[in-house]
């Protein structure tokens, strides 16, 4: 049986889309808590949404497995990193998800059962004639802990040319089995290679306390700090890597088989009334 190559595009796009059919639905009420009183030039809300699709990774046709991965630019700026703790930084004044022009369509990509919001983020920024905001970090989903890392990570950058661009860098990475296996025979290999030794002074395994005695003078416990595993390297499912062009007021999606990128740019205005 042929393997099906699983798409987030046609799907994704109907359901997001739905929302927004009319022009009534992109005339939603602007959020007003982060806006400044006075509105300057080339100002928008910008709408970002990374979701994942709940998939098998053995179930995509495109294999990147041997697909090199160009180490991690250097960034000023968090746009949305989530660390080990579930912490989560950045460096943008984001508004509540529930204002966002893209809610509706995170709730229905929720709904579905089919996608995992990753993350969903807007905010208020002026983008004026060539802005380029340099790569935006991010990292998300699941924690990979034998990788020590995230399972989406990568960069997004905005630039305004005579348009809005928005660039898209992300990796989606899993740990397979075959790469556990592997660090733990390397582990094994090197411990067994360098053995323990002793201090010539004291005749201690190198790297272990001497008893000490607490002040009842019972003896302290010893730290035998354990041997130094060697990192999983994870294996590449899938990325992103394309840079387009966003028309104000419509909504973008980029996407690859396993993750996706929502984009949305609102110009805000000041209006007549508001000038009065």
């Amino acid at each position: 049986m042929q393997t099906q190559r699983f798409h987030l595009k046609h799907t994704a796009l109907a359901l997001a889309f739905a929302t927004f059919a009319t022009g009534s639905a992109l005339a939603q009420t602007q959020p007003e808590g982060a806006l400044p009183e006075e509105i300057p030039e080339h100002y928008y809300r910008a709408e970002l949404v990374i979701l994942e699709r709940v998939i098998d990774p053995a179930l995509v046709e495109e294999k990147m497995a041997g697909k090199q991965v160009e180490p991690p630019v250097s960034s000023d700026t968090n746009l949305w990193v989530e660390g080990e703790n579930n912490t989560r930084s950045t460096d943008l004044e984001l508004v509540d998800t529930s204002e966002l022009h893209l809610n509706q369509a995170v709730q229905r990509l929720e709904r579905s059962g089919n996608y995992q919001v990753l993350a969903a983020a807007g905010w208020y920024q002026g983008f004026p004639p060539d802005y380029d905001s340099g790569p935006m970090r991010v990292a998300m989903g699941d924690w990979l802990e034998a990788a020590d890392q995230r399972e989406v990570d990568g960069y997004i950058s905005i630039e305004r040319r005579r348009y809005l661009h928005v660039g898209v860098h992300l990796n989606h990475w899993q740990v397979t089995e075959e790469a556990l296996q592997e660090a733990q025979a390397q582990t094994e290999a090197n411990a067994a290679a360098t053995g323990p030794t002793q201090d010539a002074a004291t005749g201690t395994p190198a790297g272990q306390s001497q008893p000490t005695e607490n002040d009842q003078g019972q003896p302290n416990p010893t730290t035998v700090p354990t041997d130094s595993a060697v990192p999983v390297n994870p294996e590449l499912v899938t990325w992103i890597r394309e840079t387009r062009r966003m028309r104000s007021g419509e909504i973008h999606f980029i996407d690859s088989p396993t993750i996706g990128v929502l984009v949305y740019f609102e110009p805000i205005e000041q209006t007549e009334q508001e000038e009065e």
